[in-house]
C-alpha cells in the first residue's frame, strides 16, 4: 500500500491527550469493536475521514446502561457526531430466525454477546440529542441505511417509522457513505445548505416539504403504511424501482407533522475512487485496546481482500442492492496487488488470502455494455428472470486476476470465500461462453479449500419465482460440471449448497421436496438458514402483507413460530 501506516484513533481521552488534541472535530460511536480493516465501515468512515485533515476519536461499543460516560467522555465534537450499529444490523447480530438471543458477538472481544441494544443506532442517536442537543449527529451503517423509510420489524412484528424521524438524527447518510461524509464536511464548515446532498436523509416540517417536492416522488405516509398493507407493499415498489435506478427520484415520506426527505444516491464509484479507500492507512487489525483480545469477525477477514461493491442479482430477500447499489464499482489489478503487498507483509500471514471477493465473488469487472442502456433501466435484477442481453459476463478479468495473485512470491493459496452467481457463466445447456468454464475450471483447480459453497437456495420452482433465483436445474448442472473437473483433476472436493427454510411462497411440501432433492444429489447441506425477514427487502415485504406487491397476488407465508419450527426440520429428515 502505497500511504504510510498511522496511528489508531484515539479511543480514550488520554490517548487524545497524547495526540496533543484538545478536541476532536468527530466523535464515531459503533455497535462493533474498532477494527482498522477495511472490511469494517467505521474504519472506513474514520480513515476517509482523518485523510481530508480531521481528527477523529472513536468510542466503540459505548455503555448504555450507566450514567453514560461513555458518551461524555470526549465532550462535543468540533463538527458532528458519527453514529453506526456496527458492520451488521444489531437486531440480526443478536438474535436468531426464531427470535432467541444468540450466545455469541462475532464482532465484540472474544465474541462476548449483550455489548450494543437492540437497534443500536436509533439507541446512540437518542442519548447524543438527549445529552448534546446543539451538535449534529449523522447516522450511517447499514441498520440505519436499510430503515430509511417506514419499514417492518420482524422483531415487534409491526411497521416502524423512518429511522431519521424515529431516532432524531440530523443526517442519515444511507449507503456506502464516503463521498457523502467528506462533502458533508466541507458544507459544516462553510456553513452551506445541505438539502440537496446527494445519498442523504433529513427530517423537515410537513409545513416547509413543499420546497422539496418538486421532480420527487411522495410515498405513502406511516399512518397510511400501518393503517393499510397494501400501501405498505406500493411505497416497497416505488423504493425498490428508484434504488435500482441510475436517475433516482428524492423520495419524501410524512409521518404525524414530519416529513423524511431522502436525496437520490451518487452514481457508482469510479475505480479511482475506490483504489483510493482501499490505499488509505489501515493497521489492518483491532486496536489495541483489545490487546490479547480475539475479535471473531477480524479472524475471518483480516486476510480478505475485497475486489468491488455492488450487486445486480436482485435476490428478494438481500439487502445488498438496497445498501451498496445495483452497479458494480470494481477496484483496479493494480489496487488488489498493492492489498496483497500489504497482507503479506502482516507477521501471522502464513501465504493463505482467504478471499477474493465482494456480494458476489464473480461480479468483477461486470456490467452493461452499453452504459446509456443501463441509465433507462429499472429491473431490480439483471439476471433475473433471465440475463440482460446488454450485460457483460465476461470472467477473463477476474481469472487474469486471480492468476496475478497466485504469482505473488508470497502468496501460497487463494480461496473463494465469498458466494459466486452460476447463473453468469452457466445454462442448462452447459457454459455461457469459453470464458466462463475457464473461470470455472480455474476456480475449482485452484481456489476451492476442499468444499465449495454455492447458494441454490431453494428446488422449488415457485419459491424460486418469489426470490429472484434460477432454476434448480442449473444446480443440478454446476453439480454435474463440478463432479466432471474433480474427476478429470483427480480431486476429491466436494460442493455444499445453501439452502433457505420459511422462505414466502414455501410449503411444508415444499421443503419434503427439496430434502428429497439433496437426498437424490448427495449433497447434503451444510447449513439451512431459516429466512429472516429484514428491512427494506421484497420477501420481507411479503411476509408482512402476505402478497407480491408488483402482482397483487396473494403468497403463501408461514408466520408462525411452531410452523417456521416445523419447517425448518423437514429439511434434516
Amino acid at each position: 500500500m502505497k500511504a504510510l501506516r498511522s496511528a489508531f484513533p484515539p479511543s480514550s481521552p488520554k490517548e487524545m491527550s497524547a495526540r496533543g488534541w484538545d478536541c476532536a472535530d468527530v466523535v464515531f460511536f459503533s455497535g462493533d469493536a474498532y477494527v482498522d480493516h477495511p472490511a469494517f465501515g467505521a474504519a472506513v468512515i474514520v480513515r476517509t475521514l482523518e485523510s481530508i485533515g480531521l481528527r477523529v476519536a472513536i468510542v466503540p461499543q459505548p455503555n448504555w446502561t450507566d450514567d453514560l460516560r461513555d458518551f461524555r467522555k470526549f465532550g462535543p465534537p468540533r463538527l458532528f457526531f458519527a453514529v453506526s450499529a456496527g458492520a451488521m444490523d444489531s437486531m440480526v447480530n443478536r438474535y436468531t430466525a426464531n427470535k432467541r438471543t444468540r450466545s455469541d458477538d462475532a464482532y465484540t472481544p472474544d465474541a462476548r454477546p449483550g455489548a450494543r441494544p437492540d437497534r443500536a443506532a436509533t439507541v446512540y442517536v437518542r442519548i447524543l440529542k438527549r445529552l448534546y442537543p446543539q451538535i449534529p449527529v449523522v447516522a450511517g451503517g447499514i441498520e440505519a441505511s436499510l430503515r430509511r423509510f417506514t419499514h417492518y420489524d420482524f422483531w415487534d412484528d409491526a411497521l416502524r417509522p423512518p429511522f431519521s424521524i424515529d431516532s432524531g438524527a440530523d443526517y442519515l447518510i444511507y449507503g456506502q457513505g464516503e463521498r457523502a461524509v467528506k462533502e458533508l464536511v466541507g458544507r459544516l464548515k462553510a456553513g452551506a445548505d445541505m438539502f440537496d446532498l446527494p445519498q442523504t436523509a433529513f427530517v423537515v416540517p410537513k409545513s416547509a416539504a413543499g420546497r422539496f417536492a418538486e421532480s420527487a416522488l411522495t410515498l405513502n405516509s406511516h399512518e397510511q403504511c400501518c393503517a393499510d398493507a397494501d400501501k405498505f407493499g406500493a411505497n416497497f415498489r416505488a423504493i425498490e424501482t428508484e434504488s435500482n435506478s441510475a436517475a433516482a427520484k428524492r423520495l419524501l415520506q410524512a409521518c404525524g407533522e414530519l416529513v423524511v426527505v431522502v436525496n437520490p444516491p451518487y452514481p457508482a464509484a469510479a475505480a479511482e475512487e475506490l483504489d483510493a479507500i482501499h490505499d488509505l492507512p489501515f493497521a489492518r487489525r483491532p486496536h489495541p485496546r483489545y490487546a490479547d483480545k480475539r475479535i471473531p469477525a477480524h479472524e475471518m477477514i483480516k486476510h480478505s481482500i475485497t475486489l468491488h461493491r455492488g450487486c445486480f442479482g436482485g435476490c428478494s430477500f438481500c439487502t445488498i442492492s438496497a445498501h451498496q447499489g445495483k452497479f458494480i464499482s470494481s477496484r483496479s489489478p493494480a489496487s488488489v496487488l498493492r492489498e496483497v503487498d500489504a497482507i503479506a507483509a502482516m507477521p501471522d500471514f502464513r501465504g493463505h488470502i482467504s478471499d477474493l471477493g465482494g456480494p458476489a465473488a464473480n461480479m468483477y469487472m461486470t456490467g452493461g455494455h452499453r452504459a446509456e442502456l443501463c441509465l433507462s433501466c429499472r429491473r431490480p435484477s439483471c439476471l433475473f428472470p433471465r440475463i440482460c442481453r446488454n450485460l457483460n459476463v465476461d470472467h477473463s478479468p477476474l481469472t487474469e486476476l486471480y492468476a496475478e495473485v497466485r504469482r505473488h512470491p508470497a502468496v501460497r493459496k487463494v480461496t473463494i470465500g465469498s458466494g459466486i452467481r452460476y447463473d453468469m457463466f452457466l445454462t442448462g445447456e452447459g457454459f455461457i461462453d469459453e470464458a466462463g468454464r475457464r473461470y470455472f475450471e480455474t476456480l475449482v483447480k485452484h481456489h476451492v479449500s476442499g468444499r465449495l459453497k454455492v447458494a441454490p437456495e431453494h428446488s422449488s420452482p415457485a419459491v424460486l419465482q418469489m426470490v429472484r433465483k434460477p432454476s434448480f436445474d442449473l444446480f443440478v448442472r454446476l453439480k454435474k460440471e463440478f463432479d466432471e473437473i474433480n474427476r478429470r483433476l483427480d480431486l476429491r472436493q466436494q460442493l455444499i449448497p445453501y439452502f433457505v427454510s420459511c422462505l414466502p411462497g414455501c410449503a411444508d411440501e415444499d421443503m419434503r421436496r427439496l430434502a428429497a432433492e439433496a437426498r437424490r444429489l448427495r449433497c447434503c447441506p451444510e447449513q439451512t438458514q431459516c429466512f429472516t425477514p429484514t428491512p427494506m427487502t421484497l420477501a420481507s415485504t411479503v411476509f408482512y402483507t402476505g402478497k407480491d406487491p408488483y402482482s397483487g397476488k396473494r403468497v403463501r407465508v408461514v408466520k408462525s413460530a411452531e410452523g417456521r419450527k416445523r419447517q425448518h426440520l423437514l429439511i434434516k429428515n
